[in-house]
């Protein structure tokens, strides 16, 4: 059988709140889309089902965003029913993100006629990180029992923004060493040589590294051993407040949106000034930690939307040390990632 790239791509992006929709067209052309409601760990199996519908949303292939494919699943693969039960399995470790996109792909693999249906992973940019940089030092059962190690996530992201660098800079992504900024409300850095991902800044869930919107990022874990030991906070309570009632909500006191922070600090509001620095320190801190794993750095590369549109935070992150190192910002479309594998995959196995 001749190999055939589908034309036509459904991308799914289940998220903590939303499930972004869209259908794309080979150029990059959005055909159709559509945010609809979401969380709660479950997708609205009737939206969905309402716009797959539409009669401008036909498609060929479908693929799907999954956060976490835990230590089986490293590359995009074809979804089926073995891949579901997978997921299913290891659901704890992204009980937010994780179950909706099953339910998604339980969806669309019901459909009459069902067109292939992908699962993308964006853990799976980061699985080729050298075990020096994914391991931590922790008793060994750990590691080889319970599958402790550095995930890492926003791969998809990650992925695109390395591929979009490497054109402004007219130049192919092998030979080039990056350090890629997704700045959101969740945030992450990685370190990216070749186009391969040798170091990043997320672990083994989402909590750790940058400080974000409402996650604390890295905090000492004899801190969390302290409050719930001496002061009686409950396992279930500590994740809540770190990944909900931490980060730059917890520092400012006014908002996790990066934009209402830099407005108070803007007027002055001390715990916002507070904020913004707390969130700096970090950030230059461990973009030079990501430079560590590098021979060089080539570029710096700025998505999502904290990094393609706060300026301040770009400015005073380079500031004194990055002089000389192109600044690059990219607009984030995890949707043309995902369509770019799944035609990738289809295309290579048909």
């Amino acid at each position: 059988m001749t190999a055939v790239s589908p034309p036509r791509v459904l991308v799914v992006n289940p998220g903590s709140s939303s499930l972004k929709l869209s259908v794309l067209g080979t150029e990059g052309a959005v055909l159709a889309n559509a945010e609809l409601p979401g969380g709660g760990g479950a997708v609205d199996a009737a939206a969905l089902q309402a716009f797959l519908r539409r009669p401008d949303a036909g498609f060929d292939a479908a693929g799907v965003r999954v956060v976490h494919g835990g230590p089986r699943l490293r590359a995009p693969v074809r979804a089926d029913a073995g891949v579901v039960a997978e997921l299913d399995r290891i659901s704890d470790l992204a009980p937010l993100h994780n179950p909706p996109a099953v339910g998604a792909l339980r969806i669309l693999l019901r459909l009459p006629a069902a067109p292939p249906v992908v699962a993308c992973f964006d853990t799976a940019f980061h699985a080729s990180m050298p075990e020096a940089a994914a391991l931590y030092a922790v008793p060994w059962r750990w590691t080889s029992d319970y599958g402790a190690r550095r995930y890492g996530f926003h791969g998809l992201s990650h992925a695109y923004a390395s591929r979009q660098a490497a054109s402004l800079l007219g130049r192919e992504v092998t030979g080039l060493q990056l350090i890629t900024c997704h700045l959101g409300a969740g945030a992450s850095l990685a370190a990216v040589r070749d186009g391969v991902s040798v170091d990043t800044t997320m672990g083994f869930t989402p909590m750790e590294g940058l400080v974000m919107a409402t996650r604390s990022g890295s905090v000492d874990p004899g801190l969390l051993l302290y409050v719930q030991r001496t002061h009686g906070v409950a396992a279930a309570d500590a994740e809540r407040m770190l990944d909900r009632e931490s980060g730059l909500l917890a520092l400012s006191g006014v908002s996790g949106d990066m934009r209402e922070v830099l407005d108070a600090s803007s007027r002055g509001v001390a715990r916002a000034v507070l904020a913004i620095d707390v969130y700096v320190h970090r950030l230059r801190r461990l973009i030079g930690a990501m430079a560590a794993s590098l021979d060089r750095v080539d570029a710096l590369v700025f998505t999502g939307g904290v990094g393609e549109n706060a300026a301040l935070i770009r400015e005073r992150a380079c500031t004194g040390w990055m002089t000389g190192v192109p600044v690059l910002v990219v607009h984030a479309r995890e949707d043309l990632e995902i369509a770019r594998e799944v035609r990738a995959l289809l295309g290579a196995s048909a």
